[in-house]
């Protein structure tokens, strides 16, 4: 990972701390290297990481890595308050979109959030010329399919969430969605 893709996950992780800071459970999908799940930890925090990725899982006490796809590979666990995918929904193939909105539902407690960034489809040209000129690694560039954060809040509303918070950051290319379980 090169600096400038350190440099844009660690933005999206301040913009998502917030939201996640008050939660003692959380699930980080796509968790990299366990970064934000890291900087949650605590005294009686709880953080479970899974990526299909995962290399080199930063050690961080009540933090839980797993290499493997969600959610099938998701070992069985209490449920969160809250889940968090950033940068991740993108990536995920069109068709399993709602089984993940689903899983999401079904995995939170009741009043659980689900906190998600989604890049502007103008992200990935402007990647590509970052990782040409090798300024960027833009990981998994091909998996965006040009995914428009449009979509987002119709998918998670059919899962049974209310849309709490949307903004957009990073001069208007990435989203912050904040989505409410419904009891």
């Amino acid at each position: 990972m090169k600096w400038f893709d350190r440099f844009l996950r660690g933005w999206r992780i301040r913009k998502a701390l917030p939201h996640l800071a008050k939660a003692g459970r959380v699930l980080d999908v796509g968790c990299g290297d366990g970064t934000l799940l890291s900087r949650l930890a605590g005294d009686g925090f709880l953080g479970v990481g899974i990526d299909p990725r995962l290399t080199n899982p930063q050690d961080a006490p009540g933090v839980q890595s797993v290499r493997g796809n969600f959610p099938g590979d998701l070992p069985a666990c209490e449920p969160f308050e809250a889940v968090a995918m950033l940068a991740v929904i993108e990536h995920v193939p069109e068709g399993t979109k709602p089984a993940w909105a689903a899983a999401c539902h079904r995995l939170l407690a009741d009043g659980g959030r689900v906190v998600l960034t989604v890049p502007s489809p103008r992200v990935d040209a402007i990647l590509a010329v970052l990782r040409f000129f090798r300024l960027a690694d833009g990981t998994a560039l091909e998996e965006h399919h040009g995914f428009d954060p449009g979509k987002v809040t119709p998918l998670f509303e059919s899962a049974g969430f209310r849309l709490h918070t949307h903004k957009t950051f990073q001069l208007g290319l990435n989203n912050l969605f904040v989505f409410t379980k419904n009891a």
